[in-house]
C-alpha cells in the first residue's frame, strides 16, 4: 500500500513548503468537540485568518473519508462543524481503523502533529496540550499528546497544559521524554486558562526569532520529537488562578462520581468548567488559541529565513 492513498495535502499547502513559505498546522479537534455549532466553524476560521494576517499559510488537518487531510478547505470546516461529536476524536491509535474504513476522525493534538509530519510542516499551533491527569499514579491516564512530542519532530506552540490535568506530573514526564520545554517571555509555565501555574519552564525565549533558531538546531542535529512552546493567555483575557481551581476541582469531582474516565474525561471536563465559568473559559480559550496561532505564524515565518 502507498503512503498517497492515505494521505491528501491541499495545493496551497504544497505550493508553500515546495517555495519555503511559512506553513502552520491547525487541529480539527476544536472543531468538532470544542464547541457547538456555529461556534465551532467560526472559531476555526478565526483562527486560519489569524495566521494569513501574520504571514503564514493555515494548515488544518482532519481525517475526512479515511484519508489525513493536511490544509482542509472552508466547506470541509463547515462539515466537520455540523457533524459535531459524531465524528471520532482521532489519536495515534485510532488512524489505522478510521483510515482502512474510509471513515472521518478529528484529529488531536498527537493525530495532527503525526498529520504535520507527513506533510512537511514544522510548526503546529493549539490550544493546550494534554498531560498526565490527576491520579495518574494509578489509572496511568496519560495523554498521547505526550508520546507524540518526545516521539515526532513537530513542534507545538500552547497555552500550556490544560488546567485539568496535574502539570507537575506533566512536567516530570517530558523531561524523562527529553521534550524541551520553551515559555515564551515567560519562564513559569502557563496553565491555559491561567497565566501561571506555580511550575517553571526549561528555559524562556523572547522572540520568535529566537525559538526558530532552537528549532533549526534541533533539526540540524536530528534530535528526534518536537519542542513544546508555550505561550500565556493574554492578561486581558486570562482567569483568575483561586476560581479556576474551584470549577476544576468540582468539575473532577462530578466526573469521578459519574464514572467518566478515559478519552470522555476531558470533553465533559471542559464542558462543566464553561457551565460554572458562566462562558467565560469558553472565551478564554478562544482567545489563547487566537494567540497561539499569532505566535505560530511568526516563528514558522522565523524558522523559513533560516532555510534561504
Amino acid at each position: 500500500m502507498n503512503l498517497k492513498n492515505y494521505l491528501w495535502v491541499s495545493e496551497e499547502v504544497q505550493e508553500a513548503l515546495k517555495n519555503n513559505q511559512p506553513v502552520v498546522a491547525l487541529e480539527s479537534t476544536i472543531i468538532s468537540h470544542g464547541m457547538p455549532y456555529p461556534q465551532n466553524v467560526e472559531t476555526a476560521l478565526s483562527v486560519e485568518k489569524m495566521v494569513r494576517d501574520n504571514g503564514a499559510v493555515p494548515a488544518t488537518i482532519a481525517i475526512l473519508h479515511g484519508k489525513i487531510c493536511v490544509g482542509i478547505s472552508p466547506e470541509q470546516i463547515e462539515y466537520l462543524g455540523k457533524k459535531g461529536l459524531q465524528v471520532t476524536k482521532a489519536s495515534r491509535r485510532d488512524l489505522p481503523v478510521l483510515l482502512s474504513r474510509g471513515e472521518d476522525g478529528a484529529t488531536t493534538v498527537a493525530t495532527t502533529m503525526i498529520g504535520a509530519s507527513l506533510a512537511g510542516v514544522k510548526v503546529f499551533a493549539t490550544g493546550g496540550i494534554g498531560g498526565v491527569h490527576r491520579g495518574a499514579e494509578t489509572t496511568m491516564d496519560i495523554s498521547a499528546d505526550l508520546e507524540e512530542l518526545a516521539q515526532t519532530n513537530v513542534n507545538v506552540v500552547c497555552a500550556g497544559a490544560k488546567s485539568i490535568l496535574d502539570l507537575g506530573l506533566t512536567l516530570e514526564y517530558l523531561e524523562t521524554k527529553g521534550v524541551t520545554v520553551i515559555g515564551y517571555q515567560t519562564e513559569e509555565l502557563p496553565a491555559f486558562y491561567c497565566r501561571k501555574s506555580g511550575f517553571h519552564v526549561d528555559y524562556r525565549m523572547d522572540t520568535p526569532a529566537e525559538i526558530a533558531g532552537a528549532i533549526a538546531v534541533k533539526d540540524a542535529c536530528d534530535l528526534k520529537g518536537g519542542l513544546l512552546i508555550t505561550n500565556p493567555i493574554p492578561q486581558e483575557y486570562a482567569m483568575p488562578e483561586e476560581a479556576m481551581t474551584a470549577c476544576i476541582d468540582q468539575a473532577i469531582e462530578e466526573a469521578n462520581q459519574q464514572g467518566i474516565k478515559g478519552k470522555n474525561i476531558t470533553p465533559f471536563l471542559l464542558d462543566r468548567i464553561k457551565t460554572l465559568t458562566d462562558g467565560k473559559s469558553l472565551a478564554a480559550n478562544i482567545k489563547l488559541v487566537l494567540n497561539n496561532a499569532k505566535l505560530g505564524a511568526q516563528i514558522a515565518t522565523e524558522l523559513c529565513k533560516l532555510k534561504d
